[in-house]
C-alpha cells in the first residue's frame, strides 16, 4: 500500500511499525480532522485485511488539544443539518469500526481537551496517556446532540452504566486524575511529554511480541460475554498456541539464556 495512493502522509504515516494517525489539528480548531479520519480508515482497513503489517496504532492531535469534537461551525452552516451531521457520523463510524477491529495495541496521547468525538476516541483505545491538564467531556448535550463514535457503548463498559449515565446526562468535565481513577485514561505523565511518552510506548509495543498482544486483546474482548469456564478454556488454548509460536519460543529461550528477547 502506498501512502500517496491511500492517505496523506502528513496525517497518516507508518514508521517503525507504528501506524500514526492525526485526529485533529490546530488549524481546524482542534475539531475532528476528517482527512485524517478518512486516511486512518483506509490505513486501518489495509491492516485489517492483512495487506499492511504494523505493531501498534498511535492516535494524536496537533496543537494544544487532542480533539475538541466535531466542527460545530460546519454543522451550523449546513443547509440540511441532519443529513450533514449524519454523513460526518458515518465517516467517523467507518473509522471507529476499523479501529475497533485492529488486533494490535492502540495508544493515544491525550493532551489538553478530549471532548465529544475526541472523548469517544479515548474510550476506544487500549492505553490512553494524559497529563495533569488533560480534560475530557462528552460535550454532546451542550449542543443538544446525542453521542456518536461508540461512546454510548464504550463508556458504560469502562465506568459502569450508572456512572456513564451520570457523566453523559450531566455533561461532566473530567480532569486527568479522575479520568485515571475511572479507567478512561491509563496513566498521567507531565503535560509536556504526553505525546512523546505515547510515541515511546507505541514504538515499544510495536517491537514487542505482537502475537501475544493480539491474544491478550482477543481474550479481553471475549471475557465480558464468556463464562469463567469458557474463558479458562480460551486461555488454555491461547497460551498453548503462544508457547508454540515464534514469539513464545523466543521469549522462553531468551529467559533461559538470560538475554533480552528479540521479537522482530
Amino acid at each position: 500500500m502506498s501512502d500517496s495512493d491511500d492517505y496523506s502522509p502528513s496525517k497518516v504515516s507508518i514508521e517503525d511499525g507504528v501506524l500514526r494517525i492525526v485526529v485533529a489539528t490546530e488549524a481546524g480548531g482542534a475539531s475532528l480532522d476528517l482527512d485524517g479520519i478518512d486516511g486512518g480508515t483506509a490505513a486501518l482497513r489495509s491492516v485489517n485485511a492483512g495487506t499492511t503489517a504494523i505493531g501498534s496504532v498511535l492516535l494524536i492531535g496537533r496543537g494544544p488539544n487532542f480533539c475538541a469534537g466535531g466542527n460545530v461551525r460546519d454543522f451550523a452552516g449546513a443547509e440540511d443539518r441532519g443529513a450533514f451531521v449524519g454523513s460526518v457520523a458515518d465517516t467517523f463510524h467507518a473509522f471507529v469500526r476499523e479501529l475497533a477491529a485492529v488486533t494490535v495495541p492502540v495508544v493515544a496521547g491525550v493532551h489538553g481537551w478530549a471532548a465529544g468525538a475526541g472523548m469517544s476516541l479515548v474510550c476506544l483505545t487500549d492505553i490512553a496517556i494524559g497529563g495533569p491538564s488533560t480534560k475530557l467531556r462528552p460535550a454532546y448535550p451542550s449542543i443538544g446532540f446525542t453521542p456518536d463514535g461508540g461512546m454510548s457503548w464504550t463508556l458504560p463498559r469502562i465506568v459502569g452504566s450508572g456512572r456513564a449515565m451520570d457523566i453523559l446526562l450531566g455533561d461532566s468535565i473530567i480532569n486527568g486524575e479522575d479520568a485515571v481513577r475511572l479507567g478512561i485514561l491509563s496513566r498521567l505523565v507531565g503535560d509536556d511529554i504526553v505525546d512523546s511518552e505515547a510515541e515511546r510506548l507505541a514504538r515499544t509495543l510495536a517491537n514487542g511480541p505482537t502475537s501475544a498482544y493480539q491474544g491478550i486483546k482477543r481474550l479481553l474482548g471475549t471475557s465480558e460475554s464468556a463464562t469463567l469456564t469458557e474463558q479458562l478454556d480460551a486461555e488454555a488454548a491461547s497460551i498453548s498456541a503462544a508457547a508454540s509460536s515464534p514469539a513464545g519460543r523466543e521469549g522462553v529461550d531468551a529467559f533461559v539464556e538470560k538475554r533480552r528477547p528479540d521479537f522482530s
